[in-house]
């Protein structure tokens, strides 16, 4: 497969490309970042803002929502969304996300009673979506921007876009303050902050490295394209930078670097093919990787490692990658 074609389906799997993302980062995110928002040693703080019920929030990224109450029925088409709902002890009225099934979430046999929008990730259908009478639809911007026309008037729909694990706790805290679910916001916001500060503290001279794919045009997840990535260089040694196309790095340059633990998210498009890392065994060079030898290999789940950005989420990422790397 040509790496422009994995590019593209890197997007419809989980609207996530490094050149699209790079820099859409929220400086003025309200994160709940505090004036202290470092800790000592340059850590990330354990302290938590206050957050406010409210009927209209503005989050980073300047979109405004407005609501006449705290929404009951949300649609998620992006699992940022189910994320949040499950953190504020909420679930989504639709999804189009299989995160829930993850047992830190709901569990297989709770998710597959949440009913699921047909159409897709790309093609989300509209119909289906305002038969729930939802109060709210939230979709991620690069790819659900496009059904705003349709849904006004019949709904609020809010575009999200996280860059960063700071803009997932923004977009977390906006949504706690519109359901009026302010104490489960942060609560959940410490416990987030609380397990990064404490992997920061137990910091691994190790290096990582996260790649994606379904076959031997893997790409590789940097900080600044990747949410779970742009946890890495606080918990590990992680030299990988974006170079604006996926699929820019080899199995010669990994084992140059000498990749310590290697976390694989196997992305299917379609029935599932097998693993990326078996895909990948099949190169002489694979085998000579310090994490191949070692046995640290990881297969991880894609559906919360890529695609779930949110603070439950990306705790599931810290408790096995620090475990990993141990």
């Amino acid at each position: 497969m040509p790496r422009t074609a994995l590019r593209v389906r890197r997007w419809a799997a989980i609207a996530v490309l490094g050149g699209l993302l790079a820099g859409c980062g929220t400086e003025n995110a309200d994160t709940g970042e505090p004036a202290a928002a470092v800790g000592a040693g340059g850590r990330t703080s354990t302290e938590v803002r206050p957050i406010e019920a409210a009927t209209r929030i503005t989050d980073a990224k300047g979109v405004t929502v407005s609501l006449p109450k705290p929404p009951e029925k949300i649609v998620c088409l992006v699992a940022l969304c189910d994320d949040i709902l499950v953190e504020l002890g909420m679930t989504p009225t639709a999804t189009n996300s299989q995160v829930l099934a993850h047992p830190k979430f709901l569990g297989k046999e709770k998710a597959a009673k949440i009913p699921v929008v047909p159409g897709g990730f790309l093609s989300p259908e509209v119909e289906a979506i305002l038969s729930h009478k939802p109060d709210l639809v939230i979709g991620l911007e690069d790819t659900h921007g496009k059904l705003a026309p349709a849904l006004k008037g019949a709904t609020a729909f809010w575009p999200v876009q996280p860059g960063s694990w700071q803009d997932s706790v923004g977009y977390l805290r906006d949504l706690a303050a519109l359901a009026d679910r302010t104490e489960q916001g942060e609560k959940a916001e410490k416990t987030f902050r609380t397990r990064l500060a404490q992997a920061e503290k137990e910091e691994s001279d190790k290096t990582s490295l996260i790649v994606f794919g379904s076959d031997e045009n893997f790409g590789v997840a940097t900080p600044e394209t990747d949410v779970a990535a742009g946890l890495f260089p606080k918990i590990s040694h992680y030299p990988w930078k974006s170079r604006g196309v996926d699929g820019s790095y080899s199995l010669e340059e990994i084992l140059a670097r000498g990749v310590d633990v290697l976390f694989v998210e196997t992305l299917s498009f379609g029935a599932p093919d097998g693993k990326l890392s078996d895909k990948l065994a099949e190169n002489p060079l694979w085998s000579r990787i310090p994490a191949v030898k070692n046995g640290k290999v990881i297969e991880v789940d894609s559906e919360v490692w890529a695609k779930g950005r949110g603070t439950r989420s990306l705790g599931v990422v810290l408790d096995e990658a620090t475990a990993a790397l141990r």
